[in-house]
């Protein structure tokens, strides 16, 4: 991503664990929503879906803010961990390219009442989301120690 000129003074050393918060936040509302929906209600389901989609766009919204502004940061980890944490961030690269547009889709079906096909999405869209928020978390405690 080109960087932004301009902004070499400000310290955004901060943002990742702000992104790492959003993604726990995600996951929990995602883990909670599912709950709800296992349990039938509905409405609980959709209030935590909600939560989980804007804790998502808060994070876009700081991870593209920090990555057009700051530098790279490069893991610094060896041997076996460094494997785990390249197959973690891969992973979660592809993923999360992906999650965007499934989430998008299973959304918009849930609330134009689709309910067949919402299901059917969203048993796909829900792990691959779990999966991408709850490794956003493992990526950020993984190289934190770089920064």
């Amino acid at each position: 991503m080109p960087k932004l000129e301009g902004f070499d003074g400000l310290n955004l050393t901060f943002l990742p664990m702000i992104n790492a918060i959003l993604n726990s936040f995600t996951f929990v509302f995602l883990a909670a929503a599912l709950y709800m929906i296992l349990k039938k209600n509905v409405t609980m389901h959709r209030r935590f879906i909600y939560a989980a989609f804007t804790s998502t766009a808060l994070f876009l919204v700081t991870y593209l803010t920090y990555h057009s502004l700051a530098e790279s940061t490069h893991y610094g980890g060896e041997g076996i961990l460094r494997y785990i944490y390249f197959f973690i961030l891969i992973t979660h690269i592809v993923l999360a390219a992906a999650i965007v547009p499934l989430a998008l889709v299973t959304v918009a079906r849930g609330l134009n009442m689709q309910v067949e096909k919402h299901r059917k999405i969203a048993r796909i869209t829900m792990p691959i989301w779990l999966y991408v928020s709850l490794t956003g978390v493992i990526v950020y405690l993984m190289i934190s120690p770089y920064y």
